[in-house]
C-alpha cells in the first residue's frame, strides 16, 4: 500500500479552476491512463477510461448469493492551492511526538504545537513532504487504499463478497468532479467516497450551499457637486454587509451552524458587487437566509431606486436526506470499522463533497477517512498505519455486504 501511494502522488495532478474544461489539466488524464494500467494487471474487468477521465472498473463477485453492488470511489486530482509537482515525500518512522524538520532550509517545521493532531499518532509511521508542495493524499491516498484492498480481496478468494465497483474522478478540489460522473453506467445500489480525513470520520451529512452575488449600480457625479445626487456604490456595498447578522459568519461558528461568508469585495463610486457563500445544515434555515438576503435587497431597493440586484447560484444540497432513509448504508461501515478496531467518528462535514452531488443523483454516497490531514498545504502528512486501517475498513464493507438480508433495489 505503501509503495503504491507514494508512486501515486508521484504524478502531479493539479486541476485548475480557470480552465473550462474536464479533466481541467492533462496530467490527471495520463494518471487516470496509469490507473487504468494497473487495473488491467490486476485482473479486473469491466474497465472503462473516457476522455474526461472517469476511470471504473469491476472487482466480479465471489459467491452466488444475490448481493448489492457496492461502490468506492475518489478523486485523482489535488489542490489549487499549493504546487504539487516534484513531490519529494518521506517516511518519519516511529514518530516520536518531537517536532518535524520539512526542510531545514527554509525552516519549514511540522509541529504538534502548531498540529496537535500529531500526537494521536506518535509510535506510528508518518508520511510528509519536504515542505516545499503539498503531499497530495487528498485523496491520492483513496485511491492507494482502496487499490490495496481490491487487491487483497483478488489475494484471498476464502473471503466472500459480491460485485464491487470503483471510480476515480479529475477536478474534485474545484467543484466538478460529479458533474459528469455516470451513475447509471457505475451501477451501484450505494457507494463510498474515501475522501476523509482522520482515523474513524464517518460523514454523511454536508451543508445546504449557494453562492451569492449582490450587485449595485451607483450614480457618480463631481463630488463637489454631489449633494442630493450621488449613490456611493461602494458605501452602499457595506451597508448591506452590515445587515446580515455579525456572528453568523465561519470565525464563530461550528457543529451545526450555518454561516454568510463575505469572499469577496469590490467596487468604486459607480459599481460595486459582493460576493457571498451561504451554509446551512437546515434545509428551512437554508432557506430562510437566502429569504434574508433578498428581503435586504427589497428593503434597500425602496431606498436607491432599484440599484440592487441579487443572484444566487445553489451549489449542493445536505446529504443527509437521501442516505438517513437507507440506514443499513451507515450500519455496514459502522460494523466494519468496528470489526477493524476504529471508533466511528460520525461527524458533519462542513463543506461540500462529491458524494452529496452524487446522492442527489441516484448514488447514495456517505463519506469515510482516508488518513489525510492538513489538507492542501505544504504541511499536510499521513499516517501509514491509519492508511492500513482504512484498507481494512473498505474490505470489512465489501464483505458485510453479505449482513444484507435481500437484494436492494436499483435507485
Amino acid at each position: 500500500m505503501t509503495k503504491r501511494f507514494l508512486n501515486y502522488v508521484s504524478f502531479d495532478t493539479q486541476s485548475d479552476e480557470t480552465s473550462a474544461k474536464i479533466p481541467s489539466t492533462a496530467k490527471q488524464l495520463l494518471f487516470a491512463q496509469a490507473l487504468k494500467s494497473e487495473a488491467e494487471l490486476m485482473g479486473l474487468t469491466e474497465i472503462s477510461l473516457d476522455k474526461h477521465a472517469y476511470l471504473m472498473a469491476t472487482l466480479p463477485a465471489n459467491t452466488d448469493e444475490n448481493l448489492p453492488v457496492i461502490g468506492f470511489v475518489a478523486h485523482m486530482d489535488t489542490s489549487p492551492d499549493v504546487s504539487g509537482a516534484n513531490v519529494k515525500s518521506r517516511i518519519v518512522t516511529c514518530y516520536d511526538g518531537m517536532d518535524i524538520v520539512l526542510n531545514e532550509k527554509e525552516n519549514i517545521i511540522l509541529s504538534p504545537e502548531t498540529f496537535p493532531e500529531l500526537l494521536q499518532h506518535t509510535g506510528e509511521d508518518i508520511i510528509v513532504t519536504d515542505g516545499t508542495t503539498l503531499l497530495g493524499a487528498d485523496d491520492k491516498a483513496g485511491i492507494a487504499e482502496i487499490m490495496t484492498a481490491v487487491q487483497y480481496l483478488i489475494d484471498h478468494p476464502e473471503i466472500k463478497h459480491g460485485k464491487i465497483r470503483i471510480a476515480f474522478t479529475p477536478d474534485e478540489e474545484i467543484g466538478r468532479s460529479a458533474s459528469l460522473f455516470d451513475v447509471k453506467k457505475f451501477g451501484c445500489d450505494w457507494a463510498y467516497t474515501v475522501d476523509g480525513g482522520n482515523v474513524g470520520e464517518l460523514q454523511y451529512e454536508n451543508f445546504n450551499a449557494a453562492a451569492v452575488k449582490i450587485k449595485i449600480k451607483g450614480l457618480n457625479v463631481h463630488p463637489g457637486y454631489a449633494a442630493n445626487k450621488m449613490r456611493n456604490a461602494g458605501l452602499v456595498a457595506i451597508e448591506f454587509n452590515e445587515f446580515l447578522p455579525p456572528n453568523d459568519i465561519p470565525e464563530y461558528t461550528s457543529g451545526y451552524e450555518g454561516f454568510f461568508h463575505l469572499t469577496g469585495i469590490k467596487g468604486t463610486v459607480e459599481e460595486a458587487e459582493l460576493s457571498y457563500i451561504v451554509r446551512d445544515f437546515s434545509a428551512e434555515w437554508f432557506e430562510r437566509r437566502l429569504q434574508y438576503m433578498q428581503a435586504i435587497v427589497d428593503d434597500m431597493n425602496t431606498k436607491y431606486d432599484n440599484s440592487i440586484q441579487l443572484e444566487i447560484k445553489r451549489q449542493y444540497r445536505n446529504m443527509r436526506e437521501i442516505v438517513k432513509p437507507q440506514k443499513h448504508i451507515i450500519d455496514l461501515a459502522v460494523h466494519a470499522m468496528e470489526e477493524a478496531g476504529v471508533t466511528p467518528v460520525i461527524s458533519p462535514i462542513r463543506g461540500g463533497t462529491d458524494g452529496a452531488h452524487l446522492s442527489f443523483k441516484g448514488l447514495p454516497c456517505p463519506n469515510i477517512f482516508t488518513g489525510s490531514m492538513n489538507l492542501h498545504g505544504r504541511y499536510e502528512w499521513i499516517s501509514v498505519q491509519v492508511m492500513e486501517m482504512a484498507v481494512q475498513v473498505i474490505v470489512g464493507i465489501a464483505t458485510s455486504s453479505l449482513l444484507v438480508p435481500t437484494r436492494f433495489s436499483r435507485i
